[in-house]
């Protein structure tokens, strides 16, 4: 039971990803187990079958999930054919989810190009091609330099001064005597929402420390120059929610509506940090090419 209870994280990850997304209808797994056993040379079974409310979008299709970290993925031709071979057998699209390191892409099976043996993709060709925007509700965002989180720490009882080659370090009994934000423009802030405030908190913030006699001042700012995806904020959220820094259990998420405790509804917090200058950019991204099966017939 332990074992089934793990399941499958990558699958059950991207399910999860998907379902908090907000443009998931239904998510399922396929049943694998198949009959008669020779159906196997002739036919593989994807992993998942979803449908997303997408205008365009005339049915379900059929998504193989693989997580495989470097510059490309490759399929045996064999292996492709069997994929493709159910696909048109129960007329449904066929798409491959791929997580490369912590990113995730969603696009056609057909865009895998056979190269000398296997059908190759490679991680750009694939983000060039990324449906999980127009399927599934991905959107990249942009935190705005200046953005982020301020800590006034004083110093309440000298514990300790240990000296090293470059001088000496302080260790000080201390307490939280102010929280506050900033937004991009620089300007203090005390109305962001729970929600806004965890955008932020997700974000890679650089640290800066400013020390007086009394206190001791942090602040966790946004630099310029970074792009953040929606299921990438997601995973972030997680790791943060997550008790002692214990692995994500993302077949419990499968179970409950509220995945996140922090973010209940993400382009509600999204549109809300914009508005409150936090979120600078929202970019909705588009494939490349247009799929066949979301064209207006």
């Amino acid at each position: 039971m332990l074992r089934l209870d793990k399941g499958l994280p990558c699958e059950d990850e991207f399910s999860v990803i998907c379902g908090w997304l907000g443009k998931s209808v239904l998510i399922h797994k396929l049943d694998q187990q198949q009959t008669p056993v020779g159906s196997r040379l002739r036919y593989q079974v994807p992993d998942l079958l979803a449908m997303f409310s997408v205008s365009g979008l005339k049915g379900p299709v059929l998504i193989e999930v693989k997580s495989k970290k470097g510059k490309s993925l490759s399929f045996t031709p064999d292996y492709m054919q069997r994929l493709d071979n159910y696909a048109s057998l129960v007329n449904m699209p066929l798409l491959i989810a791929w997580k490369c390191y912590n990113f995730w892409v969603l696009f056609e099976a057909k865009h895998m190009q056979k190269a000398i043996k296997n059908f190759n993709i490679s991680i750009n060709k694939a983000s060039q091609e990324n449906l999980l925007g127009m399927l599934a509700g991905d959107i990249a965002y942009v935190v705005g330099p200046g953005a982020g989180i301020h800590l006034q720490l004083r110093k309440d009882k000298l514990i300790d001064v240990v000296e090293d080659l470059d001088g000496f370090s302080e260790e000080w009994q201390i307490k939280v005597s102010e929280v506050g934000y900033s937004d991009y423009l620089g300007s203090r802030r005390t109305d962001f929402s729970n929600e806004v405030i965890s955008l932020l908190s997700t974000w890679d913030l650089q640290k800066e420390e400013q020390h007086s006699e009394a206190h001791i001042n942090l602040s966790y700012v946004a630099v310029d120059g970074i792009v953040q995806f929606a299921h990438q904020t997601l995973v972030r959220l997680l790791e943060w929610e997550s008790p002692g820094n214990s692995p994500i259990h993302w077949r419990g998420h499968l179970r409950v509506d509220d995945v996140s405790k922090n973010v209940k509804n993400f382009l509600t917090a999204l549109n809300d940090a914009f508005q409150q200058k936090v979120v600078s950019h929202i970019l909705e991204q588009r494939p490349q090419t247009a799929p066949e099966f979301l064209q207006a017939k």
